[in-house]
């Protein structure tokens, strides 16, 4: 029977965005800031829904909205790993990028009583440690690579891409990769901001990217039997009242079309679970 898998994600980065790019002025901070106008209001969109997600929250946030967090967690939302101050891995190195890791996993124990399963880079970018350390430290998947739309698949380690020569791949870990995509995200359609090197415009009509996001799960249940498509939402971003009104519109068709809605880690454990037998019907 066909299943086809909806995650709903959210980047809960308040002021730890801003803080980490270095725009730490009163209206860019303000700017963060309303992510904790909107958390509370997607909370109780999602409970109308019935509808638990992922939430992927910076120690920062966690540190200094310790109560906004609570409720997240108490409402049954996944809370995932998103760095402690937003910084990406790439830009630190192996060092320095698991005093973040562990530092947040800390942050959120205190908050959930475990440490997280489920990895979400900040910036999406992944340093040439990641997939070791996140194996090191127990973690279930990541969310943070594009090399599929709708199937997740084992994250590798020791890839080579020498300039000059073929690729060389490495080795697939056990570490799952939720494949996600600016496409869905909200953050690129919608925020205008201005950069010392340009600007993003932002500002898209909300019903022009609810048809791509539809229609990006419309295609998944169309060709496959099975599949997972994974949307990034912002809470200082969706949380404005027309793009409340669109998100609540996506569910509403998602629910349509026959969506089953999860959080990531138990649809990671699903994938993990029709990947490893398939392998083992492989091997026989």
């Amino acid at each position: 029977m066909p299943r086809h898998i909806a995650c709903l994600s959210f980047d809960f980065d308040a002021l730890s965005l801003p803080i980490a790019r270095g725009t730490v002025t009163p209206t860019a901070l303000s700017r963060g800031e309303f992510g904790t106008v909107a958390a509370p209001r997607l909370l109780d969109l999602l409970g109308s829904h019935g509808i638990r997600g992922t939430w992927f929250v910076p120690g920062h946030t966690l540190e200094t909205f310790p109560e906004i967090c609570s409720a997240i967690h108490k409402a049954g939302h996944e809370v995932g790993h998103h760095g402690w101050r937003h910084i990406a891995p790439a830009s630190l190195d192996r060092e320095g990028e698991e005093a973040e890791l562990v530092r947040a996993n800390e942050s959120i124990k205190r908050v959930t009583g475990r440490f997280a399963r489920g990895y979400r880079s900040p910036a999406w970018d992944l340093s040439p440690h990641t997939v070791e350390l996140l194996l090191a430290h127990g973690f279930d998947y990541d969310s943070s690579m594009m090399g599929h739309d709708y199937l997740p698949y084992f994250a590798r380690q020791g890839d080579q891409y020498p300039p000059d020569q073929p690729a060389v791949f490495g080795t697939p870990t056990r570490l799952l990769e939720m494949p996600i995509s600016w496409s869905l995200d909200d953050y690129p359609h919608f925020e205008f901001q201005i950069f010392k090197r340009g600007v993003l415009p932002g500002l898209q009509a909300a019903d022009g990217v609810l048809g791509n996001w539809s229609e990006d799960f419309d295609y998944m249940t169309e060709i496959l039997d099975w599949g997972i498509l994974t949307y990034t939402f912002h809470p200082f971003v969706i949380g404005r009242g027309h793009r409340m009104k669109m998100l609540d519109r996506l569910i509403r068709h998602l629910k349509a079309k026959g969506a089953v809605f999860l959080t990531m880690e138990e649809a990671a454990a699903e994938a993990r679970s029709r990947l490893e037998a398939r392998k083992a019907a492989a091997a026989d």
